[in-house]
């Protein structure tokens, strides 16, 4: 990261420097031509024709540095018929007329007429009064201040640019430091919490990185919960499979005639433990993967088909809100309507009717199965949804549908009740699931 505000710092200044030079050299270029102009102005101002028709000066100009020989400063008059009339500076030098073209207006040019002496030059050519001869006006400056000038802004510039580079920088890295300081703290706290075996972090932290901690805090909270959920899970299926693991060890040691319908008859037991466990372990999984949307229709009609192969005389109906969708993967609705509509053409007399979404309006979504069969008595319905519970044992089972049903659904936040059906006499069973989205 620091490479990176280091490389984009020094383009940056590179092209405000290059643009500040750029701006610079022709400000100080475009002075210099001004005081060519100024002085070529006053020149031609104080210029006069004498009684000999030769040029003369009303006053002499201000500037020493034209008396002074070679001394960077420099003007000459010329008009055609008449020798060149130069400044004292020149000395035995004169300035080149260029073709003897007419400039009405100033006229800028470099040149290098005098061996290492580049020369900035301004030329104007006039008619003065009393004179039909056209004068031209030449005044010329030595580069080399102006180059030194331009030069020693240039350093300026470069170790300004620098300095200021160098500053730049030294801030990106302050401010990068300090700017990551909360997040230090914020792994400096995860490591106390880890020494310390707790899990959350305490510790007071600045107001940028709340956020975060709260959602480090949440994350971690539902890591403990599902670690909880599995101690319980694996502790309840010890305890469930302890007690046939026993009676079938004492049938074995005490040599019982019936070993093996005990042996049988407890490996059900613990079929059917096995399976409760392993029903409730997959929903916990599947739900902490991430947000399911699941249409409750398309499953249902799925189910119907399945047990339609299974109870062909049964008549399986399915109304309702056919756009209804609930939190909750289809593997766990499905599981879920299977056991319920099983059930219900199982033990009831030939009519299910299944409808999805009974209150659009309600914050969860409702979901009826009804059988017109015996149903349960209202005694009975508690006890109906504990491990292995069933009342009708004549037909095959293992009485671990409800219960899987009613854990699934609290798993994901939703519930399952037990009624009487109005329209059809049987069993209604109410299944409550949050809504997608």
């Amino acid at each position: 990261m620091m490479a990176i505000a280091a490389v984009w710092i020094s383009v940056l200044l590179l092209g405000g420097g290059f643009a500040l030079d750029r701006t610079l050299t022709n400000l100080v270029r475009d002075n210099s031509d001004d005081q060519l102009e100024y002085v070529l102005t006053a020149l031609i101002a104080t210029a006069e024709i004498d009684n000999w028709g030769e040029i003369s000066f009303n006053r002499p100009l201000g500037d020493q540095r034209f008396l002074e020989p070679n001394s960077g400063a420099y003007w000459q008059i010329s008009g055609e018929g008449f020798e060149n009339f130069p400044s004292r500076s020149l000395w035995d030098r004169s300035l080149e007329d260029r073709d003897r073209h007419i400039d009405d207006e100033p006229h800028f040019y470099d040149s290098g007429q005098f061996p290492g002496e580049p020369l900035r030059v301004v030329e104007r050519t006039v008619t003065l009064p009393d004179s039909e001869t056209r004068w031209t006006f030449t005044v010329a400056s030595s580069l080399e201040e102006l180059d030194e000038q331009i030069s020693r802004i240039r350093s300026i510039l470069a170790w300004s640019f620098a300095a200021l580079g160098l500053g730049l920088f030294a801030m990106a890295m302050a401010q990068s430091y300090y700017g990551l300081s909360p997040l230090r703290r914020v792994r400096a706290a995860i490591q106390s919490m880890r020494s310390a075996g707790t899990n959350s972090i305490t510790d007071p932290l600045p107001l940028e990185v709340e956020p975060l901690v709260e959602e480090i805090n949440a994350l971690l909270a539902h890591t403990e919960t599902q670690a909880e959920e599995a101690r319980t899970h694996a502790g309840n299926l010890a305890h469930a499979l302890k007690t046939p693991l026993t009676v079938v060890t004492n049938a074995a040691t005490a040599h019982a005639p019936d070993l093996a319908d005990t042996v049988i008859r407890e490996a059900k037991t613990m079929q059917r433990h096995v399976d409760h466990h392993l029903a409730r372990a997959r929903a916990l999984g599947r739900r902490a993967v991430g947000h399911a949307r699941t249409p409750v229709c398309e499953s249902a009609e799925a189910v119907r088909r399945a047990v339609e192969r299974l109870y062909p005389n049964t008549r399986l109906d399915i109304a309702g809100n056919r756009g209804a969708t609930v939190a909750i993967e289809r593997q766990d609705l499905d599981e879920i309507l299977g056991n319920l509509i099983e059930n219900a053409a199982k033990y009831g007399g030939g009519s299910v009717f299944t409808t999805v979404d009974v209150e659009p309006e309600a914050a969860l979504c409702e979901i009826w199965v009804e059988d017109d069969g015996e149903g349960i008595p209202e005694s009975e319905r508690t006890r109906i949804f504990d491990r292995g519970a069933r009342l009708d044992t004549g037909k095959p089972g293992t009485g671990l549908g409800l219960a899987i049903v009613r854990d699934v659904a609290q798993i994901y936040g939703g519930d399952v009740e037990l009624g009487e059906s109005e329209d059809l006499g049987g069993l209604l069973v109410k299944l409550s699931l949050p809504r997608s989205g």
